[in-house]
């Protein structure tokens, strides 16, 4: 028995951080701040080992009246980083703003992660669920796409 998926479905890109990663993350964290890059800002949370201050690129989604974190390549280190803190900060043209996060279950994330995939089209070999599936799709796979909403800390 193995795990590769049935002839006609879909399997997920697994997400592998290159040589150049870091690289990319600067060059592209840089934009975000700016305000460069449509839809990004940049995302600052603290080491949950070393307490070190963190700075990756984000979309941040807007969708149903609320914000909205999408984790496109599961839970990398910013999503471990931000479910221990329970807070992160977002930075857009130089003006920083605090916010708690709170995870979202698979119901509340579908619809979310729906949303994203037509907005972050350079994610989207990440999902199984294709642009044009039912939220429910989507919140089949809300387990390996962390979605955390953004409420204001102030």
């Amino acid at each position: 028995m193995t795990d590769q998926p049935a002839p006609g479905d879909k399997a997920p890109r697994a997400y592998r951080r290159g040589r150049g990663h870091r690289f990319e993350n600067r060059v592209m964290t840089f934009a975000a701040g700016l305000g460069l890059i449509p839809h990004s800002t940049v995302l600052i949370t603290r080491g949950r080992k070393t307490g070190q201050r963190r700075e990756n690129p984000i979309t941040v989604l807007d969708h149903g009246g609320r914000q909205w974190l999408v984790a496109p390549y599961g839970p990398v280190p910013w999503v471990l980083n931000a479910r221990a803190a329970g807070r992160v900060e977002i930075r857009r043209r130089g003006r920083t703003r605090a916010y708690r996060v709170t995870e979202a279950g698979p119901e509340q994330a579908g619809p979310v992660l729906k949303d994203y995939v037509r907005i972050a089209t350079v994610t989207r070999a990440y999902f199984v669920a294709d642009k044009d599936d039912p939220a429910e799709a989507f919140s089949a796979e809300a387990d390996r796409h962390p979605v955390f909403e953004l409420t204001p800390a102030d």
